[in-house]
């Protein structure tokens, strides 16, 4: 089976937040008690997949170098690169072609949260699709805010729309997106649009072309929230804080999602506790070692 890689974008200049991002890359503020890039990288990790890309700006990078590392810590492979200008979301695969070789890619936005029962599973089996591509749909109030997605009774999609003023669904695409490695060619193939930047909706539509592109519904039961505003912000972190608090169990904690995925050991993942000190993460790290489950 062909291997399939991650790319994580991180980039860009958050200028929906503006001032808070004016000294700060958006994806190194906090959603509750963990930087905003643990959310996605999560779902790579719970999609099974250990070989990733981080793409951000040049001066942003060594931020998240000292704050993720080679990423072994977490079981997994971590490589950086540097995206020089906004010049879009479909650029990242030009960015990241030697990284990828032949191997099929998933690609997640950097201020994207996803979360609910079962979610693992939809990501893995999406993770093992190699041939088209496979996006994730959700419902949302006001669909024209996004790129909108229309789909027919067996999952296919029938169009793509980019923030259109009368959409024809209310499924708005997320930011994670499940490709074979024609996405490097196609990718290519982009030309800039009238704001200057390689449109990931122009590949997603090359796709739709070739009747090659599937959508994962996200239903009831699941939260997908895009927190590159200061209000999405506020409500992931209400939102994170209430199932920790509620549950017991953290949302998006690296070191738990590789220690059950075997990636690390019981001693890997109580030597991890150590940097946080007697904060409350280590403490959940110190209880989940010794549950050993």
């Amino acid at each position: 089976m062909m291997k399939r890689k991650g790319i994580l974008l991180a980039g860009g200049l958050g200028s929906r937040l503006f001032p808070l991002t004016l000294g700060v890359n958006k994806h190194l503020l906090p959603v509750y008690d963990k930087p905003m890039v643990y959310y996605p990288l999560s779902v790579l990790m719970l999609a099974q997949i250990q070989d990733i890309m981080l793409i951000s700006t040049p001066q942003d990078l060594p931020a998240f170098q000292r704050l993720l590392g080679d990423g072994s810590r977490f079981g997994v492979n971590l490589q950086y690169a540097a995206q020089a200008s906004p010049r879009g979301i479909a650029e990242s695969f030009l960015i990241a072609e030697p990284f990828l070789d032949d191997c099929s890619v998933t690609l997640i936005l950097g201020d994207n949260l996803f979360y609910g029962q079962g979610l693992s599973p939809k990501l893995i089996s999406a993770a093992q699709t190699h041939r088209g591509a496979k996006v994730f749909g959700y419902e949302v109030s006001s669909p024209e805010q996004f790129g909108v997605v229309e789909v027919d009774a067996d999952g296919k999609a029938i169009s793509i729309e980019e923030k259109p003023s009368d959409p024809r669904s209310a499924l708005a695409l997320t930011g994670l997106y499940f490709y074979d490695n024609d996405v490097i060619e196609i990718a290519k193939t982009v030309t800039p649009s009238q704001r200057g930047e390689l449109e990931i909706t122009s590949v997603n539509r090359q796709y739709l072309q070739r009747d090659q592109l599937s959508v994962e519904v996200l239903g009831r039961g699941y939260t997908w929230m895009d927190t590159g505003t200061a209000d999405a912000l506020v409500e992931a972190t209400q939102f994170v804080q209430a199932i920790e608090h509620n549950q017991g169990f953290k949302v998006a904690c690296l070191e738990e999602i590789a220690y059950r995925n075997r990636w690390i050991t019981h001693q890997q993942l109580l030597q991890s506790a150590i940097p946080y000190a007697a904060t409350p993460y280590a403490t959940y790290l110190h209880q989940l070692a010794d549950r050993g489950t």
